[in-house]
């Protein structure tokens, strides 16, 4: 028996969470089965920056390494990761961009970047007041995070036509114009455009000579920019700068879900007040640790060379498929952003959603390889965004890529310009947030 009462979730649930979009991942869409290349999340393909080889000779990984306390297990975590903090800081304190020195107080933690950015909109934003600006195309999770705290987004968009800039003179303007607005999110290195943003152009925004509200820089990316490009030291000299950082890229430690903010003590401060008290687990802590350890760090930065060298070689080798234009944006990040063309480059081809589609679509479901439709967002017209991979995976994505256009131009494979339901197709392929 249904029991029947009072109760009517449609006007009991708070209207902004009725009318969410809901959350869609990497891996809604295409699973993680163990067959498919996932070059589609910009996960690191080499694996975790930890140091688990084994002597054994069945091969099984020594996790004995690691200072993981499983009999501790029963035991609240430490609620305030001070050790993690530490090596945190001493991993940012390059000097490049101040003498100071970050500490421990400079740190925020959370349960990736995504519980940083809700952290960040729940101290700053009121419900239903307040505003926050981002920069398309850009993450989506701060459009989720803002709806789910019913605030709302203004959008200055990117110079497409300047390699995908702020435009700092704009973006004044807006906040000049609007006080509600607390929050200025920046990606950098740009997701999907994979560019550092200028510095110069975030010090513009920072000088500000009346807005009252915080510039957030997303720097999940950064470790495969170049040396030094980090901002996260900068903090120390600006009262309303946060630069947020993951180890889910560059460490390879996705799985672990660690974020960190870098932030000025009294903003700190309150991230750590309004946090649940025991958000990092106590084996993601460990984990984390182990990979900011002396002898781990070099792991990180051999997976990292081989990813620059393996984006090098995307960066030779796709143009020479002839339905492939330029490549968009930068060379900053795990991934590059590159045209589909309706026809090849040598007879005029222009950058078309339908064939991006229908090589993602295509790559996919009939060759296993998973790569990101980005056609919708600003700027970005027949678009993918390909994570780089190992040598084995790219060279099977190329293969790939050039067999799916060739069949494409003799017309063994449809592009996607017939289908009535084109423009749902597209906005369901380029809805998934990552």
């Amino acid at each position: 028996m249904v029991h029947t009462g009072a109760f009517c979730l449609e006007t009991c649930a708070r209207p902004n969470i009725l009318t969410l979009q809901p959350y869609r991942c990497a891996r809604d869409d295409y699973k993680d089965d163990g067959t498919n290349i996932l070059l589609d999340a910009n996960e690191n393909a080499y694996g975790p920056s930890l140091d688990l080889q084994s002597s054994k000779p069945n091969g099984i990984l020594d996790s004995s390494k690691l200072n993981i306390d499983l009999l501790g297990l029963n035991r609240y975590p430490d609620p305030h990761q001070t050790e993690l903090k530490q090596l945190l800081c001493e991993f940012r304190n390059l000097h490049s961009h101040t003498t100071k020195d970050l500490t421990p107080d400079n740190l925020f933690v959370g349960v990736g970047s995504d519980e940083v950015i809700d952290a960040l909109l729940r101290c700053f934003c009121t419900p239903g007041r307040d505003k926050i600006l981002t920069c398309p195309p850009t993450y989506g999770m701060y459009a989720v995070s803002a709806q789910v705290n019913d605030v709302e987004i203004v959008k200055i968009p990117l110079d497409a036509e300047k390699g995908f800039q702020l435009q700092p003179e704009a973006i004044n303007a807006a906040l000049s114009s609007d006080s509600s607005i607390k929050l200025v999110y920046v990606t950098t290195p740009g997701n999907p455009t994979a560019n550092l943003i200028s510095k110069s152009d975030i010090q513009k925004i920072l000088e500000h000579p009346t807005w009252n509200g915080v510039v957030v820089l997303d720097e999940a990316y950064i470790d495969f920019s170049p040396d030094g490009a980090s901002l996260a030291e900068w903090v120390v000299e600006w009262p309303n700068l946060v630069v947020m950082q993951t180890l889910s890229k560059a460490f390879g430690l996705a799985g672990i879900r660690l974020g960190a903010a870098f932030a000025p003590p009294p903003v700190a401060d309150l991230l750590n007040n309004l946090k649940a008290p025991y958000n990092i687990s106590s084996p993601t802590s460990a984990l984390a640790i182990a990979a900011l350890q002396p002898e781990n760090l070099p792991i990180m930065r051999s997976s990292r060379a081989k990813i620059v060298k393996q984006r090098l070689r995307l960066l030779n080798e796709l143009p020479q498929i002839s339905r492939v234009g330029r490549f968009l944006g930068g060379t900053d990040s795990n991934f590059l952003l590159v045209e589909i063309l309706d026809k090849p480059r040598l007879h005029g081809g222009r950058p078309s959603n339908e064939s991006a589609l229908a090589l993602y679509q295509s790559l996919a479901e009939t060759r296993g390889v998973v790569v990101r439709f980005r056609g919708k967002e600003v700027g970005c017209e027949g678009c993918v965004r390909i994570t780089v991979g190992t040598p084995d995976e790219v060279t099977r994505l190329l293969a790939e890529t050039r067999s799916i256009l060739e069949c494409m131009e003799s017309g063994s494979v449809p592009d996607q310009r017939l289908d009535e339901k084109k423009e749902e197709v597209e906005e369901e392929a380029n809805g998934v947030i990552a």
